[in-house]
């Protein structure tokens, strides 16, 4: 049965230390939400899918509430998946960031495999730098040059051009103090 995406989240945040499934429902507010977002009513049937897939195990311990809770640990086939997973390319989406998501899981994979992702991830940055900027260079050889008027549909344009921008250059300057962080390391 595949993982999917909410699964490696869980696996990440059970990777770190055994949870509640309303632990787990926290965790993915802060520290997982500034990155990824999940609901609430997921976490509970995507548990129990982990956990027929053997990625996860629970025992029952006493809970404050009116019945006992689950405390979920992650298994060593969950962590080997966990570590394959962080270091795959991602999908882009919207309002999520898989990178990231994985990037918090890297811990647990090969070092090698994880400079080798980051790497990769900060081409697709570099990429799509390069063809904005080429975007930018049309806008500032048109005839009117770069658009400086808030009502004009080209700034608003240009105005998206310039967040796509600054996005690429600062995910490129991240990915290159991780790659330092790494290479420090071993």
């Amino acid at each position: 049965m595949p993982i999917s995406t909410l699964g490696y989240a869980l696996l990440g945040l059970l990777a770190r230390r055994p949870r509640t499934g309303y632990d787990l429902t926290q965790a993915l507010r802060e520290p997982i939400g500034y990155f990824w977002t999940a609901t609430h009513s997921q976490v509970y049937p995507e548990l129990t899918r982990l956990e027929q897939g053997g990625h996860v195990r629970h025992r029952i311990v006493d809970n404050p509430g009116p019945r006992d809770g689950k405390l979920y640990r992650i298994t060593a086939a969950g962590r080997r998946a966990l570590a394959e997973w962080s270091v795959t390319d991602v999908q882009s989406e919207v309002n999520r960031d898989e990178f990231l998501l994985k990037i918090y899981s890297t811990w647990t994979a090969d070092p090698a495999a994880t400079r080798d992702a980051i790497t990769r991830h900060r081409g697709e940055h570099r990429d799509r730098l390069a063809h904005y900027e080429a975007i930018e260079d049309e806008f500032a050889t048109s005839p009117g040059g770069l658009p400086t008027s808030p009502t004009d549909p080209d700034f608003s344009s240009y105005a998206t051009l310039r967040r796509g921008l600054s996005f690429e250059r600062h995910a490129i300057d991240w990915c290159d103090w991780l790659l330092t962080a790494l290479a420090q390391s071993s």
